[in-house]
């Protein structure tokens, strides 16, 4: 970590590509597994959009979530005050909801599996998850293999909240140590400031060539081709074709290499000439002190909660920052802390208790007390979200701010602590690169599928999608799909 990334002579990286071939999955080449067909060119020399998803438990207290009416945001409801500073840098959207129905599941379960994929149906079969691909994971898909890691799952979520879905049936397991995280994103390598300015003026091809002229450094393809020649005329025709396949393996491993090659050069030249921004790095905890401690602390110490979220959030910062990954999910917060010091009404402090005290089918059925300590507890979130935005708001990529560049939804799997899934709370900061205009609160048709929105972004993120989950197969189906008036 101390020392500028050198690279790697392919000879030296190629002569193992046999045993790499036989690997189930490489982390490191992971994003190019999707690209088998060639070596992807880098498209990107300005700043890239990014899409980050902030997403709490316990879903809201809607009154104290959205404002009165749509149109231009004057003063921000309770809720969502820590962001005043940021009003002309965030889209609030209301109307949102889920329809998907479940099987076999409790509330949390089916909402948490609801949350990113919009399913029209989600259940377990033989006690596993099944839902659909989240949104996540398909922005992941278009964008994964111009980084090092595809996308970033992290925090803290459970059984229950699974959130993302690489497939039908494939839930995506969410990295809850701090520490495990950064070692996850700069293994072999240091945060660098990209400069893109640098990188505009150079040329997408430029590093391109450079990665690849070590001409006198045969691949191992060809080892591989000059040592089966004899092999080959003595195989039947069906094994020759295991051969040649095996040999294409190998190649679409030295192209996966050789775009690593690229991104590392291309560190080393923002090294010596990095961007004008200084890194967020976050404050790890001691690597003395275990893991279990950390989160034990967490859920019942909001002193200690309140850390971990910030440096949660500060590691997607830096995620962002460094250009390692263009998609993160943050899962922030637990239905079964405590909120002593935080919550300031009332007795209980425990919020799953909150949560059902403080919703019922009619507002006015609920407790008022315990809704209340609801509407605290996300105020008392909103704060991280908050200082989170205003770091990405600070941090310039050479005329334009990490926060103009991104995408960050902050949401909840819940629309309120009874497991409601009709006006979920929704909120949008950044400008995803110019293609969102903030500083409004849009209004939709009642029970408008959130799937709808996860179309729009994925469209921001590259991936072109005539739909997303139950967008159009909905009972409430709306706008043809999509979410008009974002842009």
């Amino acid at each position: 970590m101390n020392h500028p990334p050198q690279r790697p002579s392919r000879r030296a990286v190629l002569r193992g590509a046999g045993a790499l071939v036989a690997l189930p999955f490489l982390e490191s080449v992971a994003p190019l597994l999707a690209r088998a067909d060639g070596l992807p060119a880098p498209k990107t020399v300005t700043p890239p959009r990014r899409m980050g998803i902030f997403t709490v438990t316990g879903g809201t207290v809607l009154e104290s979530w959205r404002g009165k009416e749509a149109g231009p945001l004057a003063k921000l409801p309770s809720i969502l005050r820590p962001l005043e500073f940021a009003k002309e840098d965030v889209l609030l959207l209301d109307g949102l909801s889920q329809s998907g129905r479940s099987e076999n599941l409790n509330a949390h379960e089916h909402c948490g599996y609801l949350h990113l994929t919009c399913a029209d149906v989600v259940k377990k079969e033989a006690g596993k998850p099944v839902a659909g691909v989240s949104v996540d994971q398909m922005a992941a898909r278009a964008v994964g293999g111009q980084t090092f890691l595809p996308s970033l799952e992290m925090g803290l979520n459970n059984a229950e909240t699974r959130y993302s879905f690489r497939s039908t049936n494939e839930p995506v397991p969410y990295e809850a140590d701090p520490r495990r995280v950064f070692e996850r994103m700069f293994r072999g390598r240091k945060p660098i400031v990209p400069n893109w300015q640098r990188r505009a003026a150079a040329g997408a091809q430029a590093v391109q060539k450079t990665a690849t002229r070590d001409s006198y450094d045969r691949s191992v393809v060809d080892l591989i081709l000059e040592d089966a020649k004899d092999l080959r005329r003595q195989l039947s025709g069906g094994d020759q074709g295991k051969l040649d396949e095996y040999v294409e393996s190998v190649r679409s491993v030295e192209k996966r290499i050789s775009f690593l090659e690229a991104r590392l050069q291309e560190e080393i030249l923002d090294e010596a000439n990095p961007g004008p921004s200084k890194l967020v790095t976050p404050s790890l905890p001691a690597p003395s002190l275990p893991w279990h401690k950390i989160v034990n602390e967490v859920y019942r110490d909001p002193e200690k909660h309140g850390e971990y979220i910030r440096i949660m959030a500060d590691l997607m910062v830096l995620a962002f920052q460094t250009d390692t990954t263009r998609v993160v999910t943050l899962a922030v917060g637990d239905d079964g802390a405590y909120f002593p010091g935080i919550v300031t009404v009332g007795y209980e402090r425990h919020c799953h208790t909150l949560e059902h005290q403080g919703n019922a089918g009619r507002v006015e059925d609920a407790d008022p007390i315990a809704r209340e300590a609801c509407r605290q507890i996300h105020a008392w979130y909103t704060t991280f979200f908050a200082e989170m935005v205003a770091k990405m708001k600070g941090i310039d990529e050479g005329g334009s701010t990490l926060l103009d560049n991104s995408m960050i939804l902050y949401t909840s799997y819940m629309a309120n602590g009874g497991h409601g899934c009709d006006d979920y709370p929704v909120l949008l900061a950044g400008r995803a690169g110019g293609a969102l205009k903030p500083g409004r609160q849009v209004s939709y048709q009642p029970r408008t599928p959130v799937a709808n929105l996860y179309v729009e972004m994925l469209d921001r993120m590259g991936a072109r999608v005539d739909s997303f989950g139950d967008s159009k197969t909905s009972k409430h189906a709306a706008y043809n799909g999509r979410l008009p008036e974002l842009g």
